[in-house]
């Protein structure tokens, strides 16, 4: 609308903006186009402040992921961190998170707060790792690990090749090293969609072909981009989003499993 009135088509008349350039479906195809993709939480960092408040008024309840077409469930064979400040009581089962002023315009200085009412249903005394299940792409993927520990995502290639995805791989290898460094040659790198109750992030992962117990290690990267505080204690990790605090609970059991299968390798390898 702001080009060129001398450039403008005069056979194409919008009768929605009374003007010529471009045909009225054609407007209203991109309207729906933009609706949907709104739907789909994307777009809205080009709202303006006033624009994001009256969207988020609008909308109740975040968007409905699409329904996973499979399950991936075990398969054997750093930047700026958004202004986040951390506050901890002197019970130990209680986190308060403040966040910075990015998300303080979300979230309207809502905080994020762990208790023991989060701790319902946990099995206690634990010393478990937060693990759960996330839709990437179009599959429901178990057995994901929380790893504030881990300055990359990883996923394995297996589970690449599982949802379909191998097309995407950029062939671009990388070395990690881990804590007694030991050392993975990565296969090359891949963007996938994630979807964590109503937020959509289009995630970077390096992909591994080795052993791990894990289908995907989510780290810093990821954590990080959702504004997320983990809580292995609480088993669950919560993150804002403009529907206020969503969370994803923690496969306790899950973890457990995995633990025991490590420590029953490592006893046979001592013996």
């Amino acid at each position: 609308m702001r080009s060129n009135p001398n450039r403008q088509n005069p056979d194409f008349l919008c009768k929605f903006h009374n003007d010529h350039g471009h045909k009225t479906t054609d407007y209203r195809l991109l309207q729906g186009k933009v609706e949907h993709l709104l739907k789909q939480g994307y777009l809205t960092e080009l709202f303006s402040e006033n624009g994001k408040q009256a969207y988020m008024k609008n909308r109740q309840e975040p968007p409905k992921p699409p329904s996973p077409k499979r399950t991936v469930n075990g398969i054997s064979g750093g930047g700026e961190i958004n202004g986040v400040t951390y506050t901890t009581t002197k019970k130990v089962s209680k986190i308060t998170v403040t966040h910075g002023k990015r998300v303080q315009r979300v979230l309207e200085e809502e905080s994020i707060t762990c208790d023991d009412a989060d701790a319902d249903g946990v099995l206690t005394p634990h010393n478990d790792a937060l693990v759960i299940s996330l839709l990437l792409h179009d599959t429901n993927v178990k057995r994901v690990l929380i790893d504030p520990g881990s300055f990359v995502n990883t996923i394995r290639l297996r589970v690449v090749n599982e949802i379909q995805a191998k097309d995407k791989l950029i062939p671009k290898a990388h070395t990690l090293s881990g804590f007694d460094n030991s050392s993975a040659v990565t296969k090359g790198e891949i963007i996938i969609t994630t979807f964590a109750e109503g937020v959509v992030k289009d995630t970077k992962f390096q992909v591994v072909e080795m052993d791990m117990a894990y289908n995907m290690i989510l780290g810093r990267p990821w954590i990080h981009e959702m504004d997320a505080v983990p809580s292995t204690l609480h088993q669950v990790i919560k993150f804002p989003s403009q529907w206020g605090i969503r969370q994803i609970r923690g496969d306790q059991q899950t973890s457990r499993s995995i633990n025991s299968i490590a420590d029953s390798s490592a006893k046979n390898e001592e013996k």
